[in-house]
């Protein structure tokens, strides 16, 4: 079965085929030559995921699924959230993102977050929504070379290390991501049986 994810990264195409195996093919936004930058206007996870799925399907007409992820940080009042890719600038910079969430944070002992996952899966039109979380800490500084983003200062509950010192497979048993597209692929293998 052939689905389009929305999405030109790299890690998270990555993430996700090794999560599907072999019964799906995953066709990523280049794949199926959607060059343009599709809108992320919603000021909600929710919102963000239906649209570039929605954009994807009335353009291409193709099953698809898209995703937006965020880190709620509770003392910053579930701040960068939606903003969590732009949280330093437009340019969209990890390790910029990354310091600015350590500068806020640099006076505060509550360090609770959560990274939280909403996908938007289309069929023949009909959208599911899928949810993720993980619950942890933000750390001090930077620990680990794995994963992308956020994953360095991000430390989940139940674990001394942080996702980017995760093996890949052990981090998509128990996170955001992991856990949404579990959902998804449940659901996947109910419409196929």
């Amino acid at each position: 079965m052939k689905l389009v994810f929305a999405t030109n990264n790299e890690h998270k195409l990555h993430e996700i085929q090794s999560m599907l195996g072999d019964r799906f093919q995953l066709l990523s936004l280049a794949e199926i030559g959607c060059l343009e930058d599709i809108p992320e206007t919603s000021d909600t996870l929710e919102g963000n995921a239906s649209q570039k799925a929605r954009f994807i399907f009335e353009k291409y007409g193709l099953n698809c699924f898209a995703d937006d992820t965020g880190l709620e940080v509770e003392a910053l009042n579930m701040a960068p959230g939606v903003y969590s890719a732009r949280y330093a600038g437009p340019q969209r910079d990890s390790s910029d993102n990354m310091k600015k969430l350590l500068f806020d944070l640099d006076k505060i002992n509550n360090r609770n977050a959560r990274f939280r996952t909403v996908i938007s899966f289309i069929m023949n039109g009909s959208e599911t929504l899928f949810e993720g979380t993980v619950e942890g800490q933000i750390l001090k500084a930077a620990r680990g070379k794995q994963g992308f983003g956020y994953d360095p200062i991000f430390q989940p509950n139940g674990f001394e290390v942080s996702f980017a010192e995760m093996e890949l497979a052990e981090k998509n048993t128990i996170s955001h991501r992991g856990r949404a597209f579990t959902k998804l692929i449940n659901y996947l293998n109910n419409i196929e049986a």
